[in-house]
């Protein structure tokens, strides 16, 4: 996994726990932001740990539900049809198992690699620039975004989208692999609606990078 795929899953982790507060301190106290930032992250890691136990837990749960649905569909089913039901639960829950450890197997290598520096850079690098423009970047997206409000969006989507944009507008990334690594992220901590959400919000926010178009302000949202 690259380097910049793994900070910003750790950036995306670490920004919910930015509070107002934070961002004061961005802007007055950099210094002493940047050493909230390394607490954040460290935060973050904890969090990956926790969410990996609970992926491996839920994975074997789904794997003992799937055991039972096929049990059932030998033992209990009146009729082919209901067998054929139950058969195919039980693979609906195999599969999501799977999923569950797949994200966990991950998991250790973003915990791994947190104390590289380039990984740990570019993290840091990230939520900087996602925290000292925030009200910028919420201005562009709420334009970017149709019949909706940002504000209202699900808050994971809001960061994906955030970072995003922090990297188009102020890291100099490519849009095409920031729109592709925000749907990979998507994919990740989001849903099926939210990835077509964030796909669609991103490539508006490029239309409006493009010359002659202005932006203006609107509130920030937590």
């Amino acid at each position: 996994m690259k380097a910049q795929t793994i900070a910003r899953e750790l950036a995306l982790l670490a920004l919910p726990q930015l509070s107002k507060a934070h961002k004061k301190i961005a802007r007055e106290q950099p210094r002493e932001f940047q050493l909230t930032l390394e607490e954040m992250m460290v935060k973050a890691i904890s969090t990956l740990r926790e969410e990996t136990q609970e992926a491996l837990e839920a994975a074997t749960a789904e794997l003992q539900r799937s055991n039972d649905r096929l049990l059932n569909s030998q033992t209990r089913a009146s009729d082919v049809d209901s067998a054929r039901l139950m058969t195919t639960e039980a693979i609906e829950l195999v599969r999501s198992a799977i999923d569950r450890l797949g994200h966990a197997l991950e998991m250790p290598e973003l915990i791994n690699n947190f104390n590289r520096p380039d990984v740990r850079n570019y993290a840091l690098q990230l939520l900087v620039k996602a925290t000292e423009e925030a009200t910028e970047i919420d201005t562009l997206l709420s334009k970017s975004i149709v019949d909706w409000q940002l504000g209202r969006l699900p808050k994971i989507d809001r960061d994906i989208l955030r970072l995003a944009v922090a990297e188009i507008v102020y890291m100099g990334l490519e849009e095409r692999i920031a729109i592709n690594e925000a749907i990979e992220l998507a994919k990740r901590y989001s849903d099926d609606q939210g990835r077509k959400l964030i796909n669609g919000v991103l490539r508006r926010v490029t239309e409006q990078l493009k010359p002659g178009a202005s932006l203006g302000t609107v509130e920030s949202y937590e």
